[in-house]
């Protein structure tokens, strides 16, 4: 791609190749002169830094340089230089696992299981240092040639015990929707659990080709998540051992106690063998919350499933929702995710995944014993809402989306964000103080609209019907609001 800029960063980091770039940041191979070894640095992308932006990349430094473990991806160093924050990291030589998804298509039981125990194991450090990663994803999982996996991008990671550190403004979910645990679609906290729950997904995928949940859209999506159960494997076609078949069901479940941790499930994966040296008579439910003893582990084994309780399986359990989650489940479905950080180095570009934060349009599974979770399109649920700061945030999800899909220029997505940031920051003074922002708010979205107008005739922006809604819709209530 790039070539490098034929000068230090800080003195010290040769840039050699640009290896990505997204909405936030970009990714180099360099070198450490000082140290003679390749590494990966991460910068965010130039033209002054937004204090959320730079927030969360000063976290995810700390965050993973807290973590030594083989499976997680390790940070040298964190600094600023030339008025760019940039993040050093190990060079990791191979490619995503959405890559490979991409290109080799489902892997095999064996390979799964070494994938899934390997993060797994990655995740119960974290977990141990209190640390969750929030954004489990094929994507943020590498393979390394000689088959070892390791965790990246912890941008948005959070401690356990600071609930101050998720560094997204009031209401929203950072994540990937084709990933998401059932509670935190709800609006609930991330736990250990809910990093399980994203492993599972993967795994999932891993098996089958494709995740447990698809949709239309992001609102049919989050609604599957919550209120249906996935098609087992073995019903789509997969020929696998009955106990990972249960395995993986168990991480999937909708309660976060029910689902087995990271430390149990990355021992019972590490041991394939036993799947045909163990009678089924002879095994026993994964353990669901907390840790597992040492002496018991080997006995960490999914329920035994007879082909008449497979066949119940297959029918999803509904999960109750209160009147009033069901309705903020509908009415803000669109559920304003953060763009994602750009990937960690590999030896190529990482592509986005069609399963991100943005969905791609796929048909819905087909019916299996109960309705398909309705087809709420974006438009109705904008025409729901005349909330500027709901409105705001999701334009700056779907211009992120815009990027990341190469619709929008990446320098111009950064530049528009950081003008909605500003908007949406007079919007919470203004409320905060019972002062009027609206001419401070209404300036910006008309900024915003002009430049998306200015880059989309310059052919640097190509733009959808349900955006122009979004953006016709914003600007009516803002003026409205004079």
């Amino acid at each position: 791609m790039g070539r490098a800029f034929g000068v230090f960063l800080a003195g010290r980091y040769q840039l050699e190749e640009l290896l990505g770039r997204g909405g936030m940041g970009e990714v180099w191979r360099a070198r450490d002169e000082v140290l003679g070894r390749p590494v990966a640095v991460k910068l965010l992308l130039a033209g002054g830094v937004d204090p959320t932006a730079a927030a969360r990349f000063h976290q995810e430094a700390q965050t993973t340089a807290r973590l030594s473990h083989p499976n997680v991806v390790a940070v040298y160093d964190f600094g600023q230089a030339d008025g760019r924050l940039y993040l050093v990291m190990e060079m990791v030589q191979g490619h995503s696992l959405a890559e490979q998804l991409a290109s080799g298509g489902p892997l095999t039981p064996r390979e799964v299981a070494a994938i899934g125990s390997q993060t797994a194991s990655g995740l119960a450090a974290a977990h141990r240092q209190g640390i969750i990663h929030r954004d489990i994803k094929p994507a943020n999982l590498l393979l390394v040639p000689d088959g070892t996996v390791k965790v990246v991008d912890f941008g948005i990671a959070r401690l356990a015990d600071d609930t101050a550190a998720a560094l997204t403004s009031a209401g929203m979910i950072v994540g990937t929707v084709s990933c998401l645990a059932p509670e935190r679609v709800l609006g609930k906290d991330a736990g250990p659990a809910s990093d399980m729950y994203a492993l599972g997904c993967v795994l999932y995928e891993l098996l089958v080709g494709h995740p447990p949940f698809r949709a239309d859209t992001p609102t049919a999506l989050l609604y599957q998540h919550v209120q249906e159960s996935p098609l087992p494997p073995h019903s789509v076609g997969v020929e696998l051992p009955v106990e990972l078949e249960q395995l993986v069901l168990s991480l999937l479940a909708k309660e976060p106690e029910s689902r087995p941790d990271a430390e149990g499930v990355a021992d019972w994966l590490s041991a394939p063998e036993r799947w045909s040296a163990t009678s089924s008579a002879g095994l026993t439910p994964p353990p669901a919350p907390g840790r597992v003893a040492a002496m018991d582990r080997t006995a960490a084994l999914p329920a035994p499933t007879t082909r008449r309780s497979r066949s119940r399986s297959r029918r999803p359990r509904t999960v109750a929702i209160s009147g009033i989650a069901a309705a903020a489940l509908v009415a803000l479905g669109f559920f304003l995710f953060q763009p994602d950080p750009t990937d960690v180095a590999s030896d190529s570009p990482l592509p986005p995944s069609a399963t991100d934060a943005s969905v791609a349009s796929v048909p819905p599974p087909p019916e299996h014993g109960s309705a398909t979770a309705p087809a709420v399109t974006v438009d109705a649920l904008a025409a729901l809402s005349d909330d500027p700061g709901v409105l705001l945030s999701q334009l700056s999800q779907t211009l992120s989306d815009a990027a990341n899909q190469g619709r929008l220029d990446p320098h111009l997505a950064h530049d528009l964000e950081r003008k909605l940031s500003e908007a949406r920051d007079k919007l919470a003074e203004g409320r905060e103080k019972g002062k009027d922002k609206t001419k401070d708010v209404r300036k910006r979205v008309r900024d915003v609209r002009h430049k998306l107008a200015d880059a989309e005739k310059h052919h640097e922006f190509t733009s959808t019907a349900e955006l122009d809604r979004l953006l016709t819709h914003l600007a009516s209530v803002v003026e409205d609001d004079s």
